[in-house]
């Protein structure tokens, strides 16, 4: 009898949870649900440098590239499951590669090695659909199908990707993953994607600035809000284990379209609102990934289902940053 409830003891710790990269849009904002679910004491965040914005959580500095200094971290403040949000995104990753597949292929293997070697129990780490190529098919593009991306940033979600499954298939280590599309947040700046002109374009907007789109006008690509990329996120963490059958990566989808379609979007609410377009390097980026996501599989193990489209995420986007704007200014004065 003793030895059973031991056994459900074991099974049921509570989570203390390290979140690298918090200070990124993604990691802000995911360590704030966190802490709701499992307590602010038992939610760590890290990276390069201190957060900005005041927090409550546990703060340490952490270089995900430094084995020493993770495990340093783990050991000592008995972390059992990671959210390994540290990466150098595609834009930034194609001004200086040599740094993004350090930072983003290092730091993996760090974090999926300490994993082993302490038995975590779960580990989460987004992908990207940069996986896929000029040779995947577009729309839609299937879970399994031809992957050859083009850039750093690409290579090394790839690389990671068959990584994760290496270490599930191995050691049985329960590491998850996404393959976020463009991600879009009104918490945060631009942080260096490709997609990211989907974030400052509201930002002009709000701000009565012109704004100049760095892709065509018809480029379609997969997004998602944040709000939806958080519940994707802890919907997969909370699946039941034995349901899931990917271990690469999951595709999820949930809106899709080009620059024109958000800006007329969100010209209903600013008529005086003027866009131009002034494609750059980061057009071709765009040209070799996806238009519309495959991601029946998720739908089918964890039930995924967005719940924005691109109309109610238009509106919820301009209505926080008009909040923010408003509250900068009273504070101004």
């Amino acid at each position: 009898m003793e030895e059973n409830t031991k056994g459900v003891a074991d099974k049921v710790r509570t989570p203390k949870i390290l979140v690298t990269g918090a200070c990124g849009q993604l990691g802000s904002e995911l360590t704030e649900q966190l802490n709701k679910i499992y307590g602010v004491e038992n939610v760590v965040i890290s990276d390069l440098k201190e957060p900005v914005k005041k927090t409550t959580n546990h703060f340490e500095a952490l270089d995900v590239t430094d084995t020493n200094r993770l495990y340093e971290i783990i050991e000592s403040l008995e972390i059992t499951q990671i959210y390994h949000l540290a990466a150098i995104l595609s834009a930034k990753g194609e001004e200086n590669p040599h740094i993004a597949w350090r930072i983003n292929m290092d730091g993996l293997l760090n974090v999926l090695e300490a994993g082993r070697r302490w038995k975590l129990d779960k580990i989460y780490w987004p992908s990207s659909i940069a996986v896929f190529g000029v040779n995947s098919p577009k729309n839609p593009t299937p879970q399994n199908t031809v992957i050859e991306p083009s850039t750093a940033y690409g290579i090394s979600k790839h690389a990671g990707e068959l990584w994760c499954q290496y270490y599930h298939d191995q050691f049985g280590l329960d590491v998850r993953s996404l393959r976020y599309p463009g991600l879009i947040g009104y918490q945060g700046l631009p942080g260096g994607g490709t997609t990211d002109y989907a974030v400052d374009i509201f930002h002009k907007a709000v701000q009565g600035e012109k704004f100049t789109c760095f892709l065509s006008k018809d480029t379609v690509l997969p997004m998602m809000y944040m709000p939806d990329a958080i519940k994707a996120t802890l919907d997969l963490m909370e699946a039941d284990k034995e349901k899931l059958s990917v271990h690469t990566s999951y595709n999820i989808q949930a809106i899709s379209f080009s620059p024109e379609e958000i800006f007329n979007e969100i010209k209903k609410s600013y008529p005086s609102f003027t866009t131009e377009y002034a494609p750059d390097f980061r057009q071709k980026i765009a040209d070799s990934w996806p238009e519309v996501i495959d991601d029946a599989q998720a739908r089918n193990d964890w039930n995924w289902e967005p719940n924005y489209d691109l109309k109610s995420m238009v509106a919820d986007m301009l209505k926080n940053l008009k909040e923010i704007k408003d509250l900068a200014l009273v504070q101004n004065h």
